[in-house]
């Protein structure tokens, strides 16, 4: 085991890290630096042949006609909102216990957030608060018209999609499913992804499926909402430096899309990998005061993030530092709770009980392919000690 080490004295390279992007690019090392030479000696290298490959071979792995590459997973939800034409006037309805991220991409289109609950066990977004909600501000036009569901697959764990989407469909609302933490994620039987009208994903490096750099990807069935989408991601063009209407400049760059389509090939084996270590962690832990990640057993769970919830997270996050393990939290604040949000975003109004529970407990411990056993069996060692020691 590692000895206990005092965090001054402890060089960030012999930490074990929550996330490791770099390990990543070690994996792949000669296939992905032979991928973005190609790419330089192209001379090619916005929205050419590999954003192309990518955007067809990334729709085609999650099971749907048309993927539209974009600079971000924020890009992605707002420009996939403004496809829909949803902006001022609508509400949007998603989770609070998600990344800002979410909630600021519906702003940017112009909607207002409506934040609902979650399910105490995944932490994802609670159908019956869903329903409280849209049943409370559809009774008044002052809060605005009723546009969208977007639900997130938080942590790799799909939403309950069965139930939102009977929900959502029922009040006549488009769901757009958030899937920047699922890539690879199936509920029963099928891709998250692949449920809604459209999706967003996200290609930021810590991703299953990761870039290195931003980048991010919006899915869907439809040609016409595809061919939109197309046009709001270059400045509206249907036609070259001709504006249809309003756009923005959000493209995945050539580099970025040869990067991923290297990544892609191993993305279920790393799929795999990520869910042998959430097995360790499990038995290694299951024993403890602690709460575990649930996986329903109609759901591939991805295991993006490997959360936890233990009361006293603040003590054992710095317990864990100081022995030279890095953990993070994912999320310290809730959307609502935030101090962009406080006292102005809508929220359901059966509340969000659950939301406020779990935030001060939550802890994401090392997860990544590359994660050793001998540092897993590091991680829950200390764990297990400062469990022992009736933590501090």
């Amino acid at each position: 085991m590692r000895k206990n080490r005092k965090q001054k004295n402890t060089p960030l390279k012999n930490f074990i890290l929550q996330a490791n992007p770099k390990a990543s690019y070690l994996s792949y090392k000669s296939e992905i630096e032979f991928a973005i030479k190609k790419v330089l000696e192209s001379g090619n290298y916005i929205l050419g042949e590999e954003v192309r490959s990518f955007e067809e071979e990334f729709a085609s792995y999650v099971g749907v006609r048309y993927g539209i590459g974009v600079a971000s997973g924020t890009d992605a939800i707002e420009i996939c909102l403004r496809g829909f034409g949803i902006g001022q006037g609508y509400l949007v309805f998603t989770v609070s216990h998600t990344a800002v991220a979410t909630v600021a991409a519906i702003e940017r289109a112009g909607a207002t957030p409506v934040l609902v609950d979650i399910d105490p066990k995944t932490y994802t977004m609670d159908p019956n608060s869903l329903e409280e909600a849209i049943n409370y501000y559809k009774k008044d036009s002052k809060f605005g018209k009723l546009g969208a569901v977007i639900p997130v697959h938080l942590y790799g764990h799909p939403a309950e999609m069965d139930d939102i989407i009977y929900i959502a469909k029922k009040n006549g609302l488009l769901v757009i499913e958030d899937c920047a933490q699922a890539h690879g994620a199936e509920y029963k039987g099928k891709k998250v992804g692949s449920f809604g009208d459209a999706s967003a994903f996200s290609f930021y490096p810590t991703k299953n499926l990761g870039a290195f750099g931003d980048g991010g990807m919006i899915l869907c069935n439809d040609l016409k909402l595809a061919e939109k989408i197309r046009a709001l991601r270059e400045y509206g063009w249907e036609e070259r430096y001709i504006s249809s209407f309003s756009g923005q400049n959000s493209r995945l760059d050539e580099i970025q899309a040869a990067i991923l389509r290297v990544k892609l090939k191993g993305l279920d084996k790393d799929n795999s990998i990520r869910k042998r270590i959430a097995k360790l962690y499990r038995e290694k832990l299951e024993m403890l005061p602690i709460d575990l990640p649930s996986e329903k057993d109609y759901v591939k769970h991805v295991y993006h993030l490997y959360v936890i919830g233990v009361d006293g997270r603040d003590s054992l996050k710095d317990y864990l530092k100081e022995n030279g393990i890095l953990t993070s939290i994912h999320y310290p604040l809730p959307v609502h709770l935030q101090p962009a949000y406080k006292g102005r975003v809508l929220i359901s109004p059966d509340g969000l009980s659950e939301t406020e529970r779990i935030y001060k407990r939550i802890l994401s411990l090392p997860m990544y392919p590359q994660l050793e056993d001998d540092e897993i069996e590091t991680v829950c060692y200390y764990i297990k000690k400062w469990c022992e020691e009736g933590g501090r």
